[in-house]
């Protein structure tokens, strides 16, 4: 019998897996992707958000663990266990030596990133690099990995793990690690959570998913139906506004439109609908996706002139192009006269002071609503630019309860060998919002305390000295 079977293929998994087998476990991880795929959201990702008390080789200055806290307490608006965010914030300080170790590599930050320098290590290659090396750590380790091995049901005996099934196929193991993701890509699941709103429109039938295909909450559904406590609201995710033209599935961080905060976002009826400068964009970037999927038709528009070109990472679709403002409108099918009176109100308010999109500058509104408070310009100078955008599901935030052992609990009883991580707990972490790389930072360390906890379980207690 195996000791440690891991469910899952991402981060969150991965690390699960190498933790188990370093404390001497033997560990089979189960992807439910061929090869090609493996690595779920992870392979999309690009950096980790870490704690850190003095510049480290990619890490400019310091980012100290309050920061972090009250950074992560703005976004979730409070809706965050303190102790497990915190657990989470400190482990993000002494992870990247063991990353490194399995052969993970770190790089600076790219031009159109650099907000990010301080707080997120960027991974060399991204997120499939950052898998690859995770697998291919694995597998020179000796863990066994198979793919195209999607788990449709576990044994459970009192709030213990007895066997996973794959259809008739049964896999006993002495603990495990459940690490197989959301829900997003499940999409009468979404369409239930989101419902029908007063428009009569099932928002959710416009959503697109910016990853992994394979994450349909399968076994997410099954542990709710047999007892397991749950956290988080069915309808809250990493949910960003992305290119309406991007795929359903697994277009991935390239797909996102950077340029929100230096422009104006107007919906279906050519009105604006938030504040476009409310903070800096890798802290707000998460939250527009929400504001668009309550817009009409679940669809927003991205409007900017020719200043702000050069200034954030080109997207991978090119913006609807025009010399003229009510040019664009007709471009985009908007209607010519609401769009021209919402930008000559916009223009006509913005203050200019010192432009600066590095901090939180003085260039704003006055007498507008919703007012626009920093990066304040007005749009008049050709050509003009609009992008059309749509929510993009990350990941769900509906998951598993646990605690700092990574445990799940049945009855507010922790289990002895049940263990959980990644997507499948994140909400514990986060009620609602986002800030960028924080997903990592807590795949990352709940990951790690799994695979331990779990070897502890198997081994009754006989780990490696090295992680005693």
């Amino acid at each position: 019998m195996i000791d440690v079977l891991v469910i899952g293929g991402g981060n969150a998994a991965l690390c699960a897996a190498l933790m188990a087998h370093e404390a001497g476990a033997s560990v089979l991880l189960l992807e439910s992707a061929p090869r090609a795929w493996r690595g779920g959201n992870s392979q999309h990702t690009r950096n980790l958000r870490c704690m850190h008390d003095e510049p480290q080789d990619v890490l400019l200055d310091a980012y100290p663990e309050e920061e972090f806290w009250q950074d992560l307490l703005k976004v979730t608006g409070g809706n965050t266990d303190e102790k497990l965010a915190r657990l989470a914030i400190r482990a993000s300080s002494t992870c990247r030596p063991w990353m490194r170790r399995h052969g993970v590599r770190f790089q600076p930050s790219l031009a159109g990133t650099l907000h990010l320098s301080r707080t997120n290590a960027f991974f060399m290659g991204g997120g499939r690099a950052l898998v690859n090396a995770y697998y291919r750590s694995a597998e020179n380790l000796g863990v066994q990995v198979r793919y195209e091995s999607p788990v449709d049901a576990l044994e459970l005996q009192d709030g213990r793990f007895v066997a996973a099934r794959i259809g008739a196929e049964r896999i006993e193991a002495k603990a495990c690690v459940l690490a197989s993701g959301g829900f997003e890509s499940n999409p009468e699941w979404m369409r239930e959570a989101w419902g029908q709103n007063e428009r009569g429109e099932w928002p959710a039938d416009n959503f697109l998913i910016r990853g992994t295909r394979y994450n349909r909450g399968v076994l997410l559904k099954f542990m709710m139906a047999s007892g397991a406590d749950i956290i988080g609201d069915p309808s809250q995710s990493h949910c960003v506004a992305i290119d309406a033209r991007a795929p359903l599935y697994d277009g991935g961080i390239v797909t996102r439109v950077d340029c929100v905060s230096l422009g104006v976002m107007l919906n279906r009826e050519a009105k604006r609908f938030y504040d476009e400068g409310e903070d800096f964009w890798p802290k707000r970037y998460a939250i527009w996706g929400r504001l668009v999927a309550q817009q009409p038709g679940q669809i927003g528009y991205c409007i900017i002139d020719s200043k702000p070109i050069g200034r954030f990472m080109p997207p991978v679709f090119p913006g609807v192009q025009a010399q003229t403002l009510p040019g664009l409108a007709r471009a985009l099918q908007l209607d010519e006269a609401a769009f021209m009176r919402t930008l000559t109100e916009y223009n006509a308010a913005c203050r200019v002071g010192t432009f600066d999109h590095t901090v939180l500058d003085d260039c704003h509104t006055e007498g507008l609503a919703p007012a626009k408070t920093h990066w304040a310009l007005p749009i008049d100078k050709p050509p003009f630019y609009g992008y059309a955008l749509r929510p993009g599901i990350t990941f769900t935030y509906l998951g598993l309860k646990t605690d700092e052992t990574a445990a799940v609990h049945f009855g507010g009883v922790a289990s002895d060998n049940l263990f959980v991580a990644g997507e499948m707990m994140a909400g514990n972490v986060l009620g609602k919002g986002y800030t960028a790389g924080v997903g990592m930072s807590i795949g990352t360390a709940f990951g790690r305390i799994a695979g331990t906890e779990a070897a502890k379980a198997a081994l009754g207690g006989r780990v490696h000295a090295a992680l005693a």
